[in-house]
């Protein structure tokens, strides 16, 4: 029987493998941290990462990523204290609170990739997600924070290594 690992835990997927990656995680498994917004990939509320890949769980079958590796918002910090997750917070992000992890997800899928970004950068890769509640300017402010913090925690690290 095929598998995913999902926030470090194999779990069978005993599901119609067209069943979207969403529903497999809302319904199957009780991970709700990951909301359903619009169905079709856009709005980027059910945004999760696969092997550290922003990706839209609500158009990913199961099947297509059987044997990989997928963190939701229950699985990027044990306590919920990443980066990013502290900078929300601080920058006073939330209002709804229904696209947030999503918008995380993307955030830290991109920080990976880019860990010293441009604003216009940010801006870049966080137009994807949707806001109802238009918090766009503290998302973008959280984000380079995020980064700012990540940044200083990885040198604080290589000088000790030094």
């Amino acid at each position: 029987m095929k598998s995913l690992m999902i926030n470090g835990k194999s779990h069978p997927i005993d599901v119609d493998e067209a069943m979207p990656l969403l529903w497999f995680l809302r319904d199957r498994l009780e991970y709700t941290g990951t909301k359903y917004g619009c169905g079709l990939g856009v709005c980027g509320a059910c945004i999760v990462q696969v092997d550290g890949q922003a990706t839209r769980s609500c158009i990913t079958p199961v099947s297509a990523i059987a044997g990989r590796s997928v963190t939701t918002i229950e699985g990027l910090s044990e306590n919920g204290d990443h980066p990013l997750q502290k900078a929300w917070i601080e920058n006073k992000v939330p209002q709804c609170g229904y696209c947030q992890a999503g918008q995380i997800m993307n955030a830290a899928s991109f920080l990976a990739s880019n860990p010293a970004p441009t604003s216009e950068e940010i801006d870049g890769a966080m137009q994807g997600n949707i806001c109802r509640c238009g918090t766009y300017q503290r998302i973008k402010k959280a984000v380079a924070d995020a980064a700012s913090e990540m940044n200083a925690n990885t040198s604080t690290t290589r000088n000790k290594e030094a």
